[in-house]
């Protein structure tokens, strides 16, 4: 189906550009989000004539967007969570989580806002960016832990998730003698095989 798009839409095109998408994506994103108009003729005289109304909103939005960006640029979340001892998570921070976390933070952000390729599982610091605007984005970090000293530990900079090492002293023997009398058993071991 041909649509013409009234916005920005990453990977697709720009505002005004008439593009070719697959029938359900525009039926069920595109056209009921307002993000589309199919590629007809009355549809195509209607964006000449709100061009001008469509520009002006969209850099009032990217104007607001960029404000929001500019306060939540480095924010860190904290998520507590149950994990193991080798930091694997029992469940898994998701873009609702972060969402919900960046609302009681104060921003206004949806789930769907959030990108992220697929749930966080382990503890650590891990970056995540947030699409304000087709055009503005910012990053932030989520600190996920098992506890608030843990948190604090982490966005210190130590890692939690490598394994603690024993370290165990070990004695020198100073009698000589005793790596050549190994050897000599190896090779007598070696003879009585062949």
């Amino acid at each position: 189906m041909q649509v013409i798009l009234l916005e920005r839409i990453a990977k697709l095109g720009q505002m005004g550009d008439t593009v070719k998408v697959r029938d359900g994506y525009a039926r069920n994103f595109l056209l009921p989000q307002g993000k589309a108009l199919r590629a007809n003729k009355a549809n195509l005289e209607r964006f000449e004539n709100e061009r001008a109304q469509l520009e002006a909103r969209n850099l009032e939005r990217k104007s607001e967007a960029e404000a929001v960006a500019a306060k939540m640029d480095g924010e860190a979340l904290v998520m507590i969570r149950s994990a193991g001892e080798t930091g694997q998570l029992y469940g898994s921070v998701s873009t609702r989580d972060i969402a919900e976390g960046l609302t009681t933070a104060g921003f206004s952000v949806t789930r769907g806002q959030v990108e992220l390729r697929s749930p966080i599982k382990t503890i650590g610091m891990h970056a995540v960016l947030v699409q304000l605007h087709p055009e503005v984005e910012v990053g932030i970090s989520v600190n996920v832990a098992r506890s608030e000293d843990e948190a604090v530990r982490q966005a210190a900079g130590e890692d939690l998730t490598a394994p603690e090492q024993d370290v165990f002293e070990f004695e020198e023997d100073d009698e000589e003698g005793e790596g050549e009398e190994a050897d000599a058993t190896e090779e007598a071991v070696a003879e009585e095989e062949a």
